[in-house]
């Protein structure tokens, strides 16, 4: 699911946002100061920044300023109630990718929210998939929570790929087997549920948040909201 951060101050134009773009199928995670939302957009693990200009403790470009000093290159929608040209200028040129005045058609923001995650499509497969602290990169093979490498059998490897894939849906033992097995599904057979266990065990360490949840009668998912 593609993740986006809202870093806003101002609840109402926040909870816009948030609205808007989860009614498009978006994770929307929001952040009401600049030095909490600096945190997380260093964290790199968005797919989309939404930035005011003016926040309280760190304003937007000292923001966007350094997750491009940091090499971070989310697509970054700035947004804000300074219309003159010089300071759209000056947001662009600090990082931002476009920038929209307020007030503004919550259409308008989801549909240029759309170009700039299709735009950032285009320019290089996603190699690396993050869910919270989770990574699992594609090229290099390996997978970290918290930084901790997680060692995995290739089985398990494609089985978390997969669910990692389709985060925040119920996944039966149907869907299971057939993609990652690319067998038939034998309700006989308890292969599912021992490698979820084994995967269980090895991504839901002691002291962490558990990621992989049975849901009862149907499959499993894997989920930071369960």
């Amino acid at each position: 699911m593609t993740r986006i951060l809202t870093i806003e101050d101002d609840e109402t134009t926040a909870r816009e946002i948030m609205s808007e773009l989860e009614s498009h199928g978006y994770s929307v995670e929001w952040v009401d100061n600049g030095k909490a939302g600096l945190v997380k957009a260093l964290d790199g693990n968005y797919d989309l920044v939404t930035l005011d200009r003016m926040l309280p403790s760190v304003d937007g470009l000292a923001i966007v300023t350094a997750m491009r000093r940091e090499n971070i290159d989310t697509p970054v929608l700035m947004i804000s109630a300074l219309s003159d040209v010089d300071e759209r200028i000056h947001g662009l040129r600090a990082g931002g990718d476009d920038y929209l005045i307020k007030p503004f058609a919550p259409d308008e923001m989801a549909a240029r929210v759309e170009v700039l995650l299709r735009r950032k499509s285009r320019q290089s497969p996603q190699t690396v998939l993050h869910i919270l602290d989770l990574e699992l990169d594609l090229v290099a093979r390996t997978v970290f929570r918290r930084k901790a490498k997680i060692d995995l059998l290739p089985m398990e490897f494609r089985l978390l790929e997969y669910m990692m894939r389709n985060s925040e849906q119920i996944l039966t033992r149907t869907m299971l087997f057939e993609s990652v097995w690319g067998y038939h599904f034998d309700p006989g057979t308890n292969i599912i549920d021992v490698h979820i266990g084994r995967l269980r065990r090895k991504v839901d360490g002691p002291g962490l948040p558990p990621l992989i949840h049975t849901v009862r009668g149907s499959g499993y998912i894997l989920s930071e909201r369960c």
